[in-house]
């Protein structure tokens, strides 16, 4: 009995070490769901958009979006920086609703996002976040003082070290968690996430070390980033919060909603 005991012990260990194996060598597989693109052109999803190129510093070309204001024009830029799946297609209705309240947006995706080439990783996202600044910055002449990051669950890392590299106007986090390892922990509560993770992407530190005009947009029914989260970011950032009643994360009132869009809007005139 015994020696069927340590057999079937040795099974489940080696069982066992097969799924972590597996996991930590193809994580970034379940951490980054692209769609496999191709995008359609700008102006035939929204029109008068224009399909824009972004030049990364290491040597990637990644497809955007840049959607001018209609109607009174704020003078005011969004860099809408995605969360971990799909394209900047499906944010067309943010862009959209946006643009409505007198915003300028900028949509790109990451690379390996959207028929973008290269692999996503956490610095390959910043750095192509980073391009798609420097792009309104540096060609489009837009002051960073007029700049509004919007970043939308795992993009809310994304932009949160952004904004803790240099000067921006404010930043609106969408359903931000903690870290990426406390979100990996609900999910698999039976593997020791925090060491297997490659990507961690923080944001309660930088967001802190930022220390620019945040608003934390939440759903308070939201199963996969607790609202405790969220508060957690908002809290760290000395921010707002805007609680959706009965949101859960992916539903559309989050995603380009009436209380998100106010949260931009509202942001956009602190700036003056």
């Amino acid at each position: 009995m015994s020696g069927r005991l340590a057999v079937a012990a040795g099974v489940v260990l080696v069982a066992v070490v097969v799924l972590v194996a597996g996991l930590w060598l193809f994580q970034r597989h379940l951490v980054y769901l692209p769609s496999p693109g191709p995008v359609p052109p700008a102006a035939t999803v929204l029109p008068g958009a224009e399909d824009v190129v972004l030049s990364t510093g290491d040597g990637l070309r990644l497809g955007a979006w840049y959607v001018p204001a209609q109607g009174p024009r704020r003078d005011v830029t969004v860099l809408v920086a995605n969360g971990n799946a799909g394209d900047r297609s499906l944010r067309a209705p943010l862009a959209a609703a946006l643009r409505a309240e007198g915003l300028d947006v900028l949509l790109f995706d990451y690379r390996g996002f959207g028929g973008n080439p290269g692999r996503p990783t956490e610095d390959g996202l910043v750095a192509d976040a980073r391009a798609a600044r420097d792009h309104l910055v540096r060609e489009r002449g837009v002051a960073p003082s007029r700049l509004l990051y919007l970043g939308e669950s795992l993009g809310g890392a994304v932009v949160a070290r952004l904004a803790a590299e240099g000067p921006v106007g404010g930043v609106v986090l969408r359903s931000p968690f903690v870290d990426l390892p406390s979100v990996g922990e609900r999910v698999y509560p039976f593997l020791p996430v925090r060491l297997l993770l490659v990507d961690r992407f923080p944001v309660v530190e930088p967001i802190a070390r930022a220390r620019v005009p945040t608003t934390v947009v939440l759903g308070e029914a939201d199963s996969l980033i607790p609202p405790v989260q969220s508060r957690a970011v908002a809290a760290a950032a000395d921010g707002r919060v805007v609680a959706v009643p009965g949101a859960e994360h992916n539903d559309a009132v989050l995603g380009h909603g009436p209380a998100l869009v106010e949260a931009v809007t509202r942001q956009a005139e602190a700036l003056g």
